[in-house]
């Protein structure tokens, strides 16, 4: 049986902590959006209305908004240069709409900029996924034939999605700065409480890619030690 799939302090030692800060961290994300879907703006605009205006400040001008079912599933597409929202974000005209509509809107700015680091993480995204799926059949394999190339191999793979989470970080603050500043250039956040209002949604936002950046590092670090044995 391999060790990380059974009980093993070491694995619960080292990745355990990252599990309860990913946990903490969706309960807050939660939290905060709905505490502040409760807290209109002033502008009255809707989530769309202002991914849309958050995007075009930005000089992105030729990206379209679509309403996407599923709770946060908000994300832009840059294959089809489409940002997607969530029905509560769309239609939302909330603060917690604002917020998530244009940092969405901001990974549309750094596409139309050419920020290094989106172009860099969209073109890992067909191996990360081949990895990300392959990885752990690859890394048992290697364990129970004891093939220590194997298990390198797959070591390398889960590796490579470690990498992926790692660019993901900078992507996504850079991608929240971009939209708290068109927000407040353009008029679309116009008072203090909405200003702090925007900062606790996408902070608390950030949180999830931080934990799970770190559990997949404390993995990485799992594995390696594993693999001297």
């Amino acid at each position: 049986m391999i060790a990380f799939i059974t009980f093993d302090p070491l694995y619960w030692l080292l990745v355990g902590p990252t599990f309860l800060l990913a946990i903490w961290a969706s309960f807050k994300v939660k939290s905060t959006f709905a505490r502040f879907s409760e807290v209109g703006v002033r502008t009255g605009m809707t989530g769309a209305e202002a991914a849309m205006a958050v995007a075009r400040a930005g000089g992105a001008n030729d990206v379209t908004v679509e309403r996407h079912e599923g709770f946060l599933s908000d994300h832009y597409d840059p294959r089809s240069k489409t940002l997607r929202l969530s029905p509560d974000v769309y239609d939302g005209r909330s603060i917690s709409s604002i917020a998530v509509a244009a940092h969405e809107a901001g990974h549309a700015i750094q596409h139309a900029q050419g920020y290094a680091m989106l172009n860099f993480r969209s073109s890992m995204v067909p191996i990360t996924n081949i990895g990300s799926m392959a990885w752990v059949w690859v890394f048992i394999a290697g364990q129970m034939m004891q093939q220590p190339m194997l298990v390198n191999v797959g070591i390398l793979l889960f590796g490579v999605t470690v990498i992926f989470q790692l660019v993901t970080l900078p992507v996504e603050f850079d991608a929240s700065s971009r939209a708290k500043a068109v927000l407040a250039a353009s008029g679309i956040v116009t008072t203090q409480e909405e200003a702090v209002g925007v900062q606790k949604v996408l902070g608390a936002a950030a949180m999830t890619y931080v934990a799970g950046a770190l559990s997949s590092i404390m993995t990485l670090v799992y594995l390696l030690l594993r693999r001297r044995e």
